[in-house]
């Protein structure tokens, strides 16, 4: 049976891009209480389904696909810029294509007006027109308002037309920048980009061992997820649970309840540490109790291994920290890499800020393990300490030597020198994942 909560969901989804939404009207449209509208709207947003926008309230949005996730929608403009809506709140669920600064000649700005794009300008109202009437939506700049025209224009198109009090400049830096947010994410992989189009193999309570013995016969996979009739996960057989039990006992009796599970959302990275840390070959993947999907341990190495080939668009600060660093092996079996204390990586003193040290640290120990096998490494400890501060523009080497390892761990000493100095000196424990 279908809970209130979805069914909330499932009314949201059958709305049209644009409509409004409401605790209250959901409510009373679906006879519940306004606490469980409230969760299943907060649930909906989370799901990229509806956005909240200060002054406008909840708008349903088209849900976006990740090939599309680097595009705003012009309500998550509206939140980037701090900015008022004037009119064509109509249209705030549609994607910009890409926006265009007014600061040209009327008859030059022309050939840029193209349909879905953005104009940024001050209060110039012959470029408000003109765009209206091309099909492209308009920031004002500076704090202006805008004409009783432009307005029923924008309300007449269904075009946003929105005001912020930032100047041209700084707004376009804005949404460049939640763009260039977005391109990072897009290279982020999640759960749900690794079960496409999975139907995972299941089991029933009111089955039995014998059952379950055939099924890992038939997959593989020694962890079977347990579901009622509705698609809930309700539990996990594993053989450990059914060791010493007889061919016809139920799975009700032998099963671990409440399992380990992930999300969809849920990044690949973290579900790959989850996964060592806690030592399984096989996750249920979850959204709203009912089971979608199954993560293995040999989902997750293909995702990394997918990970380390695509080239990434754009740029974490830890490719900022480690851009002018460059790896170097040694004879005698340790590995370091090489560079200069930029102005990025210092703290307010001009020293070397704590967190730039420890990615650099970590990924001299991440080199130094990859040149002894070709595996993945999942850091697991870090013990550093710190004996001198390395100022800014200093040229510093961070070494890295294996201590001692295994089938699954190891233990590496770095050391962060410079012109003779030692400045820090740490200790790591790390997990191999084999490829």
């Amino acid at each position: 049976m279908t809970t209130k909560h979805q069914q909330i969901l499932n009314y949201i989804e059958s709305l049209r891009p644009g409509a409004q939404i409401s605790v209250r009207k959901i409510a009373r449209v679906l006879d519940v209480s306004e606490g469980t509208a409230y969760r299943a709207i907060k649930e909906a947003e989370n799901e990229g389904l509806v956005s909240t926008m200060e002054r406008i309230g909840t708008v349903r949005i088209e849900r976006k696909e990740k090939q599309q996730i680097e595009r705003l929608t012009f309500a998550e403009v509206v939140t980037i810029v701090e900015g008022t809506v004037l009119g064509g709140r109509g249209g705030l669920h549609k994607s910009l294509n890409r926006f265009i600064i007014g600061a040209m000649q009327l008859d030059d700005i022309t050939r840029y007006l193209n349909a879905g794009s953005l104009m940024i300008v001050g209060n110039r109202e012959q470029v408000q027109r003109l765009s209206l009437k091309s099909g492209v939506a308009v920031l004002i700049t500076g704090g202006f308002t805008a004409s009783a025209t432009v307005e029923r224009l924008a309300n007449e198109y269904d075009l946003p037309l929105i005001s912020c009090s930032y100047d041209t400049y700084t707004t376009a830096e804005l949404i460049n920048r939640a763009l260039y947010d977005r391109l990072i994410k897009k290279d982020i992989l999640y759960v749900e980009d690794v079960i496409q189009n999975q139907t995972p193999c299941t089991l029933r309570e009111d089955e039995t061992v014998r059952d379950y013995y055939r099924i890992v016969e038939q997959t593989g996979h020694a962890r079977i997820p347990i579901v009622d009739a509705d698609g809930k996960l309700v539990g996990i057989v594993t053989p450990r649970d059914v060791g010493d039990a007889h061919g016809d006992e139920r799975l009700a009796l032998r099963m671990t309840r409440q399992p380990s599970t992930v999300t969809p959302k849920t990044t690949i990275a973290s579900a790959s540490h989850r996964m060592v840390w806690e030592g399984i070959e096989l996750m249920p993947v979850v959204h709203n109790r009912e089971l979608v999907g199954v993560l293995s341990r040999q989902d997750v190495i293909r995702a990394l291994q997918t990970m380390s080939n695509q080239p990434q668009v754009g740029e974490t600060i830890e490719d900022m920290i480690l851009r002018n660093f460059e790896e170097m092996a040694h004879g005698d079996g340790t590995s370091s890499i090489r560079g200069e204390v930029t102005p990025l990586m210092t703290a307010s003193g001009g020293t070397l800020a704590t967190g730039a040290l420890t990615t650099l640290i970590q990924e001299a120990a991440r080199v130094c393990l990859r040149r002894m096998r070709s595996v993945d490494v999942v850091i697991e400890n870090l013990t550093m300490y710190s004996l001198k501060p390395a100022a800014v523009d200093s040229r510093i080497e961070a070494t890295a030597q294996v201590l001692d390892f295994g089938r699954r761990y190891a233990k590496v000493e770095v050391v962060v020198r410079g012109k003779g100095d030692v400045f820090a000196k740490a200790l790591l424990t790390a997990q191999w994942i084999e490829r």
